[in-house]
């Protein structure tokens, strides 16, 4: 199955992550923004429930960013789902502006909580999950972790309290790049067998590619009764600009005239290579 429009989304969420890191004159959480990239664009493109002109409708899906250094590939969905405008998200990471570096919780942009500690996000995420099951609302809770995160107790202490509560309204996505803010993940405290860990704690477990927008979608459809949902999505960071990809030294990096005119040729490079493959394969 194709989905075009998630497609141009996630498109429109690299080149302006690759605008908005230069244009905003500091370094940037860019390379796990853009390995997190296909899933929020699956997200805010396919699954969650909002309203654009209304973002505090109580109906909405409640989505989290645990890992809160990724607001630079959270920011761009909110843009390119119409729930901020141009104009406000042109103030990132400027003085007074309500989108800094980790998300500020503020209803009337979409953001729907404040996160920075990792480890957090996640918790709270059981809470908010738990209180729609108490007041019989409908509503789900998604939250997007990333795999050094859960180096954090609290990560798993959150894990085992979903599946004791059986709160199958609650989906927690990794986004599995397999890199933190020191280095690879192996080398620092290695995570074995990811999916195997969240399905012993009582998850009902999806391992995907992370850049593949039919498994993301069909992964994030699949039904789920009694159990909390995991996505163990499996990405590049870095994804789709080729000197970038796996390159720790783009955790957190400032985008130079040169390097942007670079990054932007990476994309274009990526973005046809992609067409190409789409059309030899049809």
């Amino acid at each position: 199955m194709s989905y075009p429009h998630i497609t141009a989304f996630a498109r429109n969420m690299r080149r302006t992550i690759v605008e908005i890191s230069y244009s905003c004159g500091t370094s940037t959480h860019i390379g796990g923004a853009l390995s997190m990239t296909d899933v929020m664009s699956v997200l805010y493109g396919h699954v969650l429930r909002f309203q654009a002109d209304n973002p505090r409708w109580d109906g909405r899906d409640r989505f989290i960013l645990s890992k809160g250094h990724g607001v630079l590939g959270y920011f761009p969905a909110l843009l390119h789902a119409g729930i901020i405008d141009a104009a406000t998200f042109a103030t990132f990471q400027q003085n007074g502006s309500h989108l800094i570096a980790h998300p500020v919780m503020n209803l009337d942009l979409g953001i729907e909580s404040s996160n920075g500690s990792l480890g957090h996000g996640i918790s709270m995420a059981v809470g908010v999950a738990l209180a729609a099951k108490k007041q019989q609302k409908s509503h789900r809770t998604y939250a997007l972790l990333g795999d050094g995160e859960t180096n954090e107790g609290s990560v798993w202490e959150a894990a085992m309290l979903a599946s004791h509560l059986q709160l199958d309204n609650l989906t927690a996505i990794i986004d599995y790049n397999k890199m933190q803010n020191d280095g690879a993940g192996a080398d620092i405290l290695h995570v074995p067998n990811m999916a195997e860990r969240f399905a012993a704690f009582g998850w009902q477990v999806h391992e995907v590619d992370g850049h593949d927008i039919d498994a993301l979608v069909a992964a994030f459809d699949a039904p789920c009764s009694g159990k909390p949902k995991a996505i163990v999505a499996h990405t590049i960071k870095g994804k789709g600009i080729a000197f970038m990809e796996n390159d720790n030294s783009w955790h957190h990096n400032r985008l130079t005239a040169s390097s942007y005119e670079q990054a932007l040729q990476a994309l274009a490079a990526a973005e046809h290579a992609a067409d190409a493959g789409a059309h030899h394969g049809n």
